[in-house]
């Protein structure tokens, strides 16, 4: 048998479910599974809960859409996650109805302005590194090996009286950065060496 499931969070035990419930009994939904804590909450029991339990034929109702997702993309995830399920979704606030053609339409609209707003991010971050490369400034965390601890790696290991981790522990550096650095101080090595035959 189908089953009507509603959702409904509030972010403080302060704050009172009843505007919610209310709305979703109206729309004759039986079963409600409620959080209490931040929309930002990476747990939320009953949602997991709400989810693990909805079928194919189901349907799930809130109240409002920010009830239900953290944040657009993870709201695009759960509504996507439903579909794959033949889960049906209902926002009663935005009359969003996924068992309408013009239903699905917005959720299609939502994703595609997500995508949009990821793209204009990417793109803006692409453009900010290169204009500061463009002025000299490269990005990123300093190094945590520099050239002149490099040489003094190079100078103790041709010594061979101390092992990579003892080097390590005597330049206050992690082997693994150690490692890494000496990996590209090679690589950099073999293009001036190809550069030069």
């Amino acid at each position: 048998m189908n089953e009507v499931v509603g959702y409904a969070r509030v972010s403080t035990g302060g704050q009172d479910l009843g505007l919610q419930l209310d709305a979703l009994q109206a729309a004759g939904v039986k079963r409600v599974f409620k959080d209490v804590g931040s929309g930002s909450l990476r747990s939320r029991p009953q949602l997991d809960a709400c989810l693990e339990r909805l079928g194919d034929g189901d349907t799930l109702i809130v109240w409002r859409l920010d009830r239900l997702g953290r944040s657009l993309r993870h709201l695009l995830s759960v509504l996507a996650e439903l579909s794959e399920r033949g889960v049906a979704f209902r926002s009663l606030t935005e009359a969003i109805d996924t068992t309408t053609a013009a239903g699905r339409l917005q959720v299609h609209l939502f994703a595609a302005l997500a995508e949009f707003e990821r793209s204009l991010g990417q793109e803006r971050t692409r453009a900010g590194l290169e204009a500061a490369r463009a002025r000299g400034r490269m990005g990123g965390r300093p190094a945590v090996v520099t050239s002149r601890k490099l040489a003094a790696v190079l100078a103790m290991r041709d010594q061979g009286e101390l092992t990579m981790t003892q080097i390590a522990e005597e330049l206050c550096v992690s082997p693994a950065s150690l490692y890494r650095r000496l990996a590209l101080h090679r690589r950099e090595a073999e293009v001036i060496e190809a550069a030069a035959t």
